[in-house]
């Protein structure tokens, strides 16, 4: 399937930096993705990878065990909020939500509500590429409209208002979702949002007062929350977790990119023990019905323990407060750019949203002219760099976006 333009071929990483097989060096304003909060040849990440393959590369996770996962798994405990004491160890973003919605209608179905079949979520996200994540996706804007009438249909609220000046809190929104999940509390199983930042579907901020209402709603149905943290945790937003903003806990968290520092491709569904019981009991299945072949891949989980110690380590607080001030003043220039519609800064991301759909050739070329890599798409130029970017390349960055906002 050749694409649009040619890509450009990376021959080595290090630090905050990508060296194309040209000689050129970019700074990566991307993080891969959102996933290489610490850079590229970490010290600290490698040698975890080099002492894991030196141990094995894998072990199956049906009747066999192994001591990186039951570390991570505990130590995932350990830093998410109280009630989450179970962790499901997938293979990816996309699975860590698979599984999280097999959870809601399996814990339904033990209570005896088995016609409880749908998940609610708002507009304006985006959870995934797989089958029932692309369902809790966007319906109209996102990236799989292509599947309508073959996904099942979802219950949507609307888009949650902006939190962003002048914006303020809106009651009434919490009052929308209310009554959208009394109207269809009787064939609801839970709920899923991404908590404080949508990512893919149009990078919006929203007030994280929003999550403690959905916290009332699920509680109050007998819902399973689910929050989707695969790109906001481990420190993103500024907080370890996104819904720390707010101090709600959900019933089942997904996390995944950051996970591993962007090295191996790892997830995890973790839940609370009313969760986990319901899924083993007879009636809601005896059992999680997903068992993913690398689920617990020891290279991965010694990779992720390493790269939650080293997060942890350093005082990542302060290096995702100095990229957001260094965004704040960076992007401001860009409200002045003509068909500049908004500029919004939140933890370490920042995000420059056009009136138009971005030529992104023309924009990623603005861009690399400045040193730096960014993928814009639809109509957001953003970045969310690595933790470890010097100020100057934070400073870089700004301008490079400021530049593609003004090309594309």
């Amino acid at each position: 399937m050749p694409g649009r333009t040619d890509p450009l071929v990376v021959a080595s990483a290090e630090g905050v930096r990508l060296t194309l097989d040209d000689g050129r060096e970019l700074v990566d304003g991307m993080s891969s993705w959102w996933a290489a909060v610490h850079g590229y040849r970490h010290p600290a990440l490698d040698g975890a990878l080099r002492t894991a393959a030196d141990e094995y590369s894998h072990v199956m996770f049906g009747g066999l065990t192994h001591d990186p996962a039951v570390q991570l798994a505990t130590r995932l405990v350990e830093i998410t909020p109280e009630p989450l004491r179970h962790v499901f160890l997938a293979d990816s973003g996309s699975v860590s939500v698979e599984v999280a919605v097999k959870m809601c209608l399996q814990y339904q179905r033990a209570r005896g509500r088995a016609g409880r079949t749908r998940m609610m979520t708002w507009r304006g996200g985006y959870h995934g590429d797989t089958f029932a994540a692309m369902s809790v996706c966007d319906p109209d804007g996102g990236m799989h409209s292509l599947w309508k009438g073959f996904l099942p249909e979802q219950v949507f609220a609307d888009v949650p208002p902006a939190d962003a000046p002048p914006a303020e809190y809106d009651a009434a929104y919490d009052e929308h979702l209310a009554g959208l999940a009394a109207e269809h509390a009787d064939e609801l199983a839970g709920i899923i949002v991404e908590p404080v930042v949508q990512g893919a579907g149009g990078m919006r901020f929203q007030n994280p007062r929003h999550l403690a209402t959905l916290r009332e709603i699920a509680d109050r149905h007998d819902l399973v929350l689910v929050f989707d943290e695969i790109a906001t945790g481990f420190g993103r937003t500024g907080e370890l977790f996104a819904a720390d903003h707010a101090g709600v806990a959900p019933d089942v968290l997904c996390v995944g990119k950051a996970l591993t520092g962007g090295y191996l491709t790892l997830a995890a569904a973790l839940c609370t023990s009313a969760v986990a019981d319901a899924v083993s009991d007879e009636r809601g299945g005896g059992g999680l019905m997903h068992g993913p072949t690398f689920m617990g891949n020891p290279l991965a989980s010694r990779v992720a323990l390493a790269s939650i110690d080293e997060l942890l380590r350093r005082d990542w607080r302060g290096e995702v407060a100095a990229i957001g001030d260094a965004l704040t003043t960076g992007l401001g220039p860009a409200r002045t750019v003509p068909g500049v519609r908004d500029v919004r800064v939140l933890g370490a991301i920042g995000v420059v949203q056009l009136d138009h759909q971005v030529d992104v050739p023309a924009a990623q070329a603005a861009a690399e002219s400045h040193g730096v890599w960014l993928r814009p798409f639809r109509d957001l130029v953003y970045t969310m760099p690595p933790f470890v970017t010097p100020p100057d390349d934070v400073d870089r960055i700004a301008r490079a976006v400021v530049a593609a906002a003004a090309t594309g």
